[in-house]
């Protein structure tokens, strides 16, 4: 229990936080020294707990102040969007990191307590962390476009090949460097970024050194950022990351973004594998400005008796759909698989019988009720191929915009160090 506790970045208990200050002004809002010691007393119990060394105090104190700061940008661009987690959202993936740990939700929250952990702040944190990777989904996502045209030349070339192909885990230790970055920025990068390479092939710790130096957004994760595909990535790091055996690093590769240096953590064969899917159905109803979140509830309620008494799910569907495009098809959603609809949905649709409807439920975008039409286990088919060049295409574009995104809305707010 207790590494999974030291897992999540949660406030330390408040008793123990000296007299509040202002560390940072950003923007509107404040980051208070009260919050930059619990982080930083989080991030030090994890590396405890993992076995690492720790960086040096202010050298670590930079990174999480650093971490603060990005985070806190985020979280104002989603309050000007409206973007949200909803209650019901929380709770199901706080119940979801219990289970993961065989407790229930009260002796989560009780292990938590017994721990010095302020459950409430427990709460606010993982919702934040939650809010910030909806953020940069909704809005990164808005900014890539894929075309035909993409996927077409995708399909025919050397990556579309690899569509299967070995998945890699990686990490990396990234050397930022400004949008408008002058020779001698770009010259200071590339020299730290060759004495840190000299310093890991001399057997420096690579999670530590990206903990210690990386300005990287997973930097306070030891540099992790999980399995890619070679076609996920810039081309120029493709051709070098497969080269790499496993525990093997780069030298520093340039981008846009600065200076990478990317390890390879772990290999896994891409076979093809057979897919289960579902054929599935929906109805949809939103909460908005006429409609309330409570006058939603009843409504989806009372679209679910109506199905209960035998009236047409597709009839239904047109009628009362808040989902134009599936509406307008009586529901019809076609086949879905695994990672293409959000969590809340996929859960009813995968633990549904063929041929039932689902009680009503929330995600994110509103109330559905869902009809399981057909199973099947599926092979790579064109649809699915092409489905797949779209997402690799799409995630390797995401990962580059990302960075930019980032720096963007780093360099468009004020940010006073106190």
């Amino acid at each position: 229990m207790a590494a999974l506790i030291l897992g999540l970045s949660v406030s330390a208990n408040a008793a123990d936080i000296p007299l509040d200050r202002i560390v940072a002004i950003v923007n509107d809002d404040i980051v208070l020294q009260s919050e930059l010691s619990a982080r930083e007393a989080t991030i030090k119990s994890r590396l405890n707990a993992q076995g690492r060394n720790l960086p040096d105090e202010q050298i670590l104190q930079n990174q999480v102040l650093d971490r603060l700061i990005l985070d806190n940008i985020q979280l104002q661009v989603g309050k000007e969007r409206g973007i949200r987690i909803s209650d019901s959202e929380l709770n199901a993936s706080i119940e979801r990191i219990a289970a993961s740990s065989n407790l229930s939700l009260d002796q989560f929250r009780e292990a938590l307590i017994a721990e010095g952990q302020d459950y409430a702040q427990v709460r606010q944190q993982i919702r934040n962390e939650m809010l910030i990777q909806r953020i940069q989904q909704r809005i990164v996502n808005s900014r890539i476009n894929v075309s035909q045209q993409e996927i077409t030349n995708f399909l025919s070339s050397q990556q579309g090949e690899q569509l299967n192909a070995t998945n890699y885990n990686l990490s990396q230790i990234l050397l930022a460097v400004p949008l408008q970055a002058t020779s001698n920025m770009l010259q200071s990068a590339q020299q730290q970024a060759d004495k840190i390479a000299a310093e890991l092939a001399n057997g420096a710790d690579f999670a530590e050194t990206a903990i210690a130096q990386s300005n990287g957004p997973n930097a306070l994760k030891g540099g992790e950022i999980g399995w890619r595909k070679l076609n996920e990535m810039p081309e120029e790091f493709a051709k070098v990351v497969k080269t790499l055996k496993k525990g093997e690093f780069s030298t520093p590769l340039r981008s846009p973004s600065g200076f990478h240096i990317l390890k390879v953590n772990d290999k896994q064969g891409g076979a093809v594998q057979l897919v289960n899917q579902v054929k599935v159905r929906h109805i949809l109803l939103t909460p908005n400005e006429i409609r309330s979140a409570a006058q939603t509830r009843r409504e989806i309620d009372t679209l679910y008796q109506k199905l209960q008494q035998g009236v047409p799910f597709a009839e239904l569907a047109k009628q009362f759909s808040d989902d134009a495009g599936s509406g307008s098809l009586g529901g019809e959603l076609g086949w879905a698989q695994s990672g293409q609809m959000v969590p809340e949905f996929e859960e009813v649709m995968f633990n549904t019988a063929s041929g039932e409807i689902s009680r009503p439920f929330e995600s994110r975008f509103g109330w559905h009720i869902l009809k399981v039409e057909d199973r099947r286990q599926q092979d790579m088919s064109e649809e699915m191929q092409t489905n797949q060049a779209r997402a690799s295409i799409r995630q390797r574009k995401f990962n580059e915009e990302l960075q930019n995104w980032l720096r963007e809305i780093r360099s468009q707010a004020y940010i006073e160090l106190k």
